[in-house]
């Protein structure tokens, strides 16, 4: 994933028509055109006015006061106060709050979603689902609420009871990207509340009104249960900010979404003051086919793998390997499904591809392009910027050799680079030979294909599907991957254990004192 920089304008004057136009929807989610960017109890804001954009138009929707780093500063002091409480409160108390969250939310699921929409760029059944992820997520924490348990083992001493404990850390940290203002918050708060701690985010500078709006849903409901507010804390702000997260020892995890370079950075800074790090950063995926697989289902799979979020998903398909015996005849179906792609208002029923998200990301498809021609590769399909308000293009289909430099690099854009192959082990190499390793899938119809993909010499990725895209995953298994990626996993299965620290306990009730390994020492 990218976190863009943030935008500040001279004059929110040229916010007047896209707000407008937009009016009920965003005070219907208690925004107005300028709205505050701290919330620890209480809304404020010190530092400067940030502008969202709509990136269909790249008019500007409406404002926010951005914290500082003494504005977080004095939101960890705030959260200090209260983090005690909320860790005494047993778990499922606490999963009763989040369930309570999950019904507010679930209320403001289509505003939000057009909020996402509106202000990230993707289309709006992709906004509401991304919604309906974080609705998802609660529901799995409220289950967990009852189900957090350590472990009982024998001991080799007469008379003693060992057992494993899980305690809360303390103070969760949320640095999220654009790509997700709301879903990726929402796997890290769900979970990160039932385990008994306290939460802070900085959302991206670019998403700050989707920020705001989740942030007052919460509020709500703490609010009714006479909590404090400060469990779910907001400081949106820039670098600074982000810096200052991964700084204080005081936040005892730090879940960074983002660049790999930025991501690196974050690890260390969080390392070198012992604490806990959460990293989901560049992707890089495949989809491999095979000359056995359903080619329609694959052709249906990979146009939303690569085109979906206009190819700004962390899990997109950035590389489509096929082997040679089909390679003409799958890339003459994708691109029949390319053109039948409707680019336009994310916001229009019928859309499948919106706007990036920034001028910025207009440039990178245009370098990405320059880079792969210059590398010996064709453009197939697309490569165009479209000549309209908006940060509009036409998503890509190149060929290019998978020794290329460009191949090692993720291009955060609907650009797709297919390589060819000969045997399956010549493709998992393909698949492995770069950097990240977040998300890959395998399409075939053969068993023994299949079990090679998912074995210990297959996919070194943390997704390794079979049969479907590479993104769209379920909340119910670990999200994450290794190498670049960062290791990190969040969401499902026993992901919730970053969040919690982990005892062992031993307790004598024998009335003597026998050591471990038979010492004796009298």
């Amino acid at each position: 994933m990218r976190v863009a920089g943030a935008r500040s304008l001279a004059s929110a004057a040229a916010a007047g028509d896209e707000f407008s136009k937009h009016a009920a929807l965003l005070r219907r989610l208690d925004l107005d055109s300028e709205n505050k960017g701290v919330f620890n109890g209480t809304w404020s804001g010190s530092g400067e006015l940030v502008y969202s954009i709509n990136p269909a138009t790249n008019n500007v929707i409406a404002g926010t006061r951005v914290g500082t780093p003494a504005d977080l500063q004095k939101t960890i002091d705030l959260i200090e106060k209260v983090k005690p409480m909320w860790r005494e409160t047993p778990a499922p108390r606490r999963g009763e709050i989040v369930r309570q969250m999950r019904v507010a939310l679930n209320d403001k699921i289509q505003d939000l979603g057009q909020l996402v929409s509106l202000e990230m760029g993707k289309i709006l059944p992709e906004g509401v689902g991304e919604v309906q992820e974080y609705i998802d997520v609660c529901d799995y924490a409220l289950g967990l609420s009852r189900m957090i348990g350590g472990g009982v083992f024998p001991s080799e001493r007469p008379g003693h009871f060992m057992m494993e404990q899980w305690n809360p850390l303390g103070t969760v940290g949320v640095i999220s990207a654009f790509n997700f203002p709301v879903a990726v918050y929402g796997w890290n708060s769900a979970i990160g509340l039932v385990c008994g701690n306290a939460m802070i985010w900085k959302g991206a500078p670019t998403t700050n009104l989707s920020s705001v709006a989740v942030t007052k849903i919460l509020q709500r409901v703490l609010e009714e249960n006479n909590l404090p507010g400060a469990l779910c804390s907001l400081v949106a702000g820039g670098a600074d900010v982000g810096e200052a997260i991964s700084q204080s020892p005081k936040i005892d995890l730090v879940s960074f979404t983002g660049s790999t370079p930025v991501g690196r950075q974050v690890g260390k800074t969080v390392q070198e003051r012992f604490g806990r790090v959460l990293l989901e950063l560049g992707g890089n995926n495949a989809i491999i086919v095979m000359p056995d697989a359903d080619l329609d289902v694959a052709v249906r799979a990979v146009l939303f793998a690569a085109v979906g979020t206009a190819g700004q998903r962390c899990t997109t398909t950035r590389r489509l390997i096929l082997h040679d015996s089909i390679y003409d005849e799958f890339v003459g179906k994708l691109t029949k499904a390319y053109e039948q792609v409707r680019i336009g208002d994310p916001l229009q029923e019928g859309t499948l591809c919106g706007p990036l998200h920034t001028k910025a990301a207009v440039a990178q498809y245009k370098q990405g392009l320059e880079k792969v021609v210059q590398q010996g590769g064709k453009i197939l399909y697309g490569g165009k910027v479209l000549d309209r308000p908006g940060n509009f293009v036409v998503p890509t289909i190149t060929q290019i050799d998978s020794s290329a430099a460009v191949v090692q690099h993720e291009i955060f854009v609907p650009v797709r680079l297919t390589l060819g192959f000969q045997t399956i082990e010549e493709a998992i190499a393909i698949n492995n030979s770069v950097k990240q390793g977040l998300s890959s899938s395998l399409f075939t119809s053969r068993l023994d294909n299949l079990f090679k993909w998912t074995g210990p010499n297959g996919s070194d990725c943390g997704i390794v599907n079979c049969n479907i895209p590479t993104n769209g995953a379920e909340i119910g298994g670990a999200f994450g991957g290794e190498k670049e990626t960062g290791g990190g996993r969040e969401s499902g299965s026993d992901s919730w254990k970053q969040y919690m620290r982990r005892q062992t306990c031993t307790v004598n009730y024998s009335g003597a004192l026998p050591l471990a390994q038979g010492i004796k020492f009298e």
